[in-house]
């Protein structure tokens, strides 16, 4: 007989309601993703709203013109930036820079810090983009943003209860080495309530994301459990992270295997030879996006 199913829905409602700046992306962030999202909107729309913003103008010239997009020239223009990233990777970008605030402070124990699950996060969204070009799925500006936000949650909780985190960490690597004894979302549920894919979700709603996006926060250790039209990006970031874990420095705390289930790969149609092609190429391009998002 299974176990009765567990309302997580209050816990998760509570820490969102507590988090304060956290649970809201500024002003201009939001607006900017409204705009992204209505499919009326024009580049000239976009650059109406970022021109006000000198600090996020000089971030998306940085992007344009870094190796990692492989444009031509040195491009000077806002308005010839959006028009060459496009819309949605213009929206990443703002995101990006919101986010990076978020993930700024030293080290909470042994175990974890801010700072280096920001690195695994953006060593996840390069990942899921390598992936996703190596598919030829055509969805790189959605596969870097998920493999950017997929662990949000934990931030979540660090913002929530310190301490309880702390607790959790402890339990899953009792031995401070980075490789986890214990399941960390059991731990998360035992101690928090609910666990950093149920945090992420309820951020995700909260900020009014796509589906597909709280699709990725809430589903990405276990893709094959949402409906089927929702799992390509959560299947992605799956991959991603356990490629990212392997890194120096990866975090992997929240992974008892580095193993790949076939089933996840059979949803991509990804292949063990594509993987080993996706861990090649990423080391010549993790410096480049770590250098634009840090």
């Amino acid at each position: 007989m299974s176990a009765p199913a567990v309302d997580n829905a209050p816990v998760v409602a509570k820490a969102i309601a507590e988090l304060g700046h956290i649970a809201t992306l500024p002003e201009i962030t939001l607006k900017i993703v409204e705009l992204v999202e209505d499919q009326t909107s024009t580049a000239q729309d976009l650059h109406n709203v970022i021109a006000n913003d000198p600090a996020l103008c000089s971030r998306i010239l940085k992007v344009v013109n870094s190796s990692f997009y492989g444009l031509p020239g040195q491009i000077g223009s806002i308005n010839r930036a959006i028009v060459l990233l496009g819309l949605n990777a213009v929206k990443n970008i703002a995101i990006s820079a919101s986010l990076a605030k978020l993930y700024r402070g030293g080290e909470l124990c042994p175990s974890f810090s801010a700072r280096d699950l920001w690195k695994h996060s953006i060593a996840t969204a390069a990942t899921s983009k390598l992936i996703g070009d190596e598919l030829g799925l055509n969805v790189p500006d959605e596969a870097f943003l998920a493999g950017l936000i997929h662990d949000i949650g934990i931030m979540v909780e660090l913002q929530f209860s310190r301490q309880k985190l702390i607790e959790i960490f402890a339990r899953v690597d009792p031995e401070g080495k980075r490789e986890p004894k214990n399941d960390m979302r059991e731990a998360e549920q035992s101690i928090l309530g609910a666990n950093h894919q149920q945090f992420g979700k309820g951020l995700s709603d909260k900020w009014k994301f796509p589906r597909t996006f709280a699709a990725v926060t809430g589903g990405h250790h276990n893709p094959l459990d949402l409906p089927e039209a929702d799992r390509t990006l959560p299947a992605l970031v799956y991959v991603a992270d356990r490629i990212t874990a392997t890194l120096p420095d990866g975090f992997r705390l929240d992974l008892t295997s580095l193993d790949f289930d076939p089933a996840v790969l059979d949803v991509l149609k990804l292949t063990h030879e594509q993987i080993e092609k996706v861990r090649s190429t990423l080391n010549d391009q993790l410096a480049d996006v770590e250098a634009l998002l840090t």
